[in-house]
């Protein structure tokens, strides 16, 4: 997970350098003012959360990975990093507390904060051989390598477990093969990277990232979440301003290309103008949105790109 705040939500990255500590040894050094997640917590009923113990600037207060369920089995939703003896400590310590074992490990999607952590997972529990391992595989796409046996499961699956009813929705965009997932009895939804608790995130594909969020709002659900960041209680609206925001950051676009149409504009002169304060670490992963935008624009034909510079199309009638 990448995510990159935008102008609107630069309340979280502004400021000096803070320790972000959440204790049970998980601490490191963050730079933003993010809300405290303590390291486990029971966020519903049927739901704990661990917390990943790998805060940067990219994974917000860390990795949020969920147990789900109610009895001596239970559903396991990502796994954090790789290598995280806080994570996998309290992991343990929270099985042994509520005595259960793990019997499904559902991973959102193929970035390392999500699945990384699987292995060390299964070298941890009892039952590594009997606990299954479970993500999404896009048709046609290439097959990725893995030090742990895993599952491939489809859109629309569902998982069952004591206390807990869990249906997979595709949601491309963030990556092809991301995932969001429904818990029945709570109207819950896990959202990973496609919505966060603070700031916004980053996608491979603008236009089916739009969709998953349509999706999301079609599913109604009464909370979030998310793959990081805080427990969302108002997600429709959330949900929304995600969406408007991109539609905002649209039309910017198109504004500085319409007020400049005899400026040279590369995509980098762009990126300067609009990101104008975020760290410069931020810069690349600004790019890529901004690039997501362009291509999109360019594919309804708003813009145009001649020699690496883009300007508007002033045969578009917008």
């Amino acid at each position: 997970m990448l995510p990159i705040f935008t102008t609107r939500s630069q309340r979280f990255i502004k400021g000096s350098i803070f320790e972000y500590k959440s204790g049970r040894g998980c601490s490191r050094i963050s730079k933003m003012f993010l809300p405290h997640i303590p390291p486990v917590s029971n966020v519903s009923s049927r739901v704990l959360r661990v917390l990943g113990c790998n805060p940067s600037l990219y994974t917000l207060q860390g990795s949020n990975t969920y147990i789900v369920g109610t009895g001596h089995s239970r559903i396991l939703i990502d796994s954090g990093e790789p290598n995280i003896p806080e994570y996998i400590k309290n992991l343990k310590e929270t099985m042994e507390k509520y005595k259960f074992k793990i019997e499904h490990i559902i991973v959102s999607h193929w970035h390392e904060d999500h699945i990384g952590g699987v292995k060390n997972i299964l070298d941890m529990i009892s039952n590594k051989n009997e606990c299954k391992v479970w993500k999404l595989h896009p048709e046609n796409e290439k097959l990725r390598e893995y030090n742990f046996p895993i599952n491939f499961m489809k859109d629309h699956q569902e998982f069952h477990t004591e206390g807990a009813t869990l249906k997979i929705y595709h949601t491309p965009g963030h990556t092809t093969d991301h995932v969001v997932i429904f818990l029945d009895e709570e109207k819950a939804l896990f959202s990973a990277d496609c919505v966060l608790g603070e700031g916004t995130t980053i996608f491979e594909n603008l236009e089916d990232y739009m969709k998953s969020l349509n999706l999301i709002l079609q599913l109604n659900p009464a909370v979030i979440f998310p793959g990081h960041g805080s427990v969302i209680q108002n997600p429709i609206r959330h949900v929304n301003n995600y969406i408007r925001h991109r539609v905002e950051r649209e039309k910017q676009i198109i504004q500085m290309l319409r007020d400049h149409p005899l400026q040279a504009m590369t995509k980098s002169d762009i990126v300067n103008k609009i990101y104008e304060s975020i760290p410069k670490g931020l810069l690349k992963v600004a790019d890529r949105g901004i690039e997501q935008h362009l291509i999109k624009l360019q594919k309804d034909g708003v813009v145009i790109k001649i020699d690496n510079v883009w300007k508007f199309n002033n045969s578009f009638s917008l």
